[in-house]
Parts: structure tokens; sequence; C-alpha cells
């Protein structure tokens, strides 16, 4: 794999995560794992996914509907990562990864996108709490 693709797969893999983790805030607060991350996490300071290694650190002894959820974020990313493999790769090539930038770099584009991508990331807004 040449330095470009891997940084091509890199920059997708880590707008995926971010996509699947939109509602990660939601759920550290109702979601199935909102007792687990207080229990677990409840010391950690959230950013920079401080709070997804956190979990990851403590999955053997997560609820299962914890875990449960968990698995469906994963699988959930890795769908948004193939859907929008081919338009990051066509629109943000040479966008650093990180910050929401390929999120943004799609977004400004959305009516470009495939439809399996502009869905995903029309859901990935739809979560995103407002501004304050």
């Amino acid at each position: 794999m040449s330095i470009r693709n891997a940084f091509a797969t890199m920059a997708i893999a880590l707008f995926a995560a971010g996509v699947a983790a939109g509602a990660g805030a939601q759920q550290r607060r109702e979601g199935p794992c909102a007792a687990d991350v207080k229990k677990f996490c409840g010391d950690v300071k959230p950013g920079q996914g401080a709070i997804a290694k956190c979990m990851k650190a403590h999955q053997a002894e997560l609820s299962p509907a914890c875990q449960e959820g968990m698995k469906a974020r994963a699988e959930k990313a890795e769908r948004v990562r193939e859907d929008c493999k081919p338009d990051v790769e066509k629109f943000c090539k040479g966008i650093a990864p990180g910050g929401g930038r390929i999120r943004s770099c799609l977004s400004a584009r959305q009516a470009e996108l495939n439809p399996a991508c502009a869905a995903d990331i029309k859901r990935a807004e739809n979560r995103r709490p407002p501004a304050q």
C-alpha cells in the first residue's frame, strides 16, 4: 500500500469513527453505556477520544447492553468508512484528518456525494448538538 493510500485509508477511518461517535455524548448521558461510563470512566476528561479509550480498556467488564451498543457503533463506523471512501478520496485528498475536517469537507460537497455517503453525513449532522 502506498503512503498516499495509507493516508487516505487513515483519513476515512478517522472520519467514520467521528460519524459513528456523533451520538457519543448523548450515549454517555442516557444510552446503554451510561452507567458503565460513569462507573469506569467517570473521572476521565472528555475529548480526543479519551472516554472511548477508557471504555475499550474496560471492555471485558462492560454490561452486555453496553458491549452490544459498542459493537453496533463499530459496525456503523465500518459502514460509513466504506460508504464514504470514494468521496473522501475524490473531494478531500490532502486534508489532514482530525478535528472534523474530513466531515466538514464532505458536508460542503453533500450534493455531489454518492447517496449512501450523503445519507451518512446527513444523519451525523442531525445528531450533532446545537452550537452554544
